[in-house]
């Protein structure tokens, strides 16, 4: 009986140092993870359509919480939602319509690219480029939505399975660390 109970105890602290290891390995992140810098804002196609993306494909979202062109995601929010920061001249790419581009103060005093008065975001999640898992994610206490080229939201949901570009051979899924939508 004493060995059956030591094995229990000894089972449980594995388990839960196993925990805590996996606990970290997901919420860690490189001070580069932190946000995202552009200056070029471009049109990328995935399952959902055409979208905003960073110059390297990256898919930019817009946070329904998100008021009167000021960020409402900070601390954990922005962990697993990097903010698009500007970095030199704002550039449209084809497709992007410059004149909607432009920036908005964070709390740190540094500047936000906003898309029609929205300010962008990325999704921790999203590794390669037309990658759509942050869509329609409903985490920190409002939605998350793929930007269209008018700066609407594209509410459209990605297809089972789906979460990656058409226009790639990568695999992904529209599960986050938090579930699937």
């Amino acid at each position: 009986m004493l060995k059956r109970t030591a094995l229990g105890a000894a089972l449980a602290v594995a388990l839960a140092a196993a925990g805590v290891a996996a606990a970290a390995a997901v919420t860690h992140q490189s001070p580069a993870a932190s946000s995202a810098t552009a200056g070029r804002v471009t049109l990328h196609k995935t399952k959902i359509g055409n979208v905003l993306a960073t110059s390297s494909g990256r898919t930019l979202y817009l946070f329904m919480k998100d008021k009167n062109g000021k960020s409402a995601c900070y601390g954990q929010c922005a962990t697993y939602w990097p903010p698009l920061m500007k970095k030199g001249a704002l550039r449209a790419g084809a497709g992007v319509k410059a004149n909607l581009l432009g920036t908005t103060k964070r709390k740190n005093g540094k500047a936000q690219v906003t898309y029609k008065g929205h300010p962008l975001y990325l999704y921790k999640l999203d590794h390669a480029a037309g990658q759509i898992a942050g869509q329609r994610q409903n985490f920190f206490g409002g939605k998350w939505y793929a930007v269209s080229a008018s700066g609407a939201a594209n509410t459209k949901a990605p297809p089972a399975g789906g979460g990656t570009s058409t226009s790639t051979t990568t695999t992904g899924s529209t599960c986050g660390i938090y579930g699937c939508p």
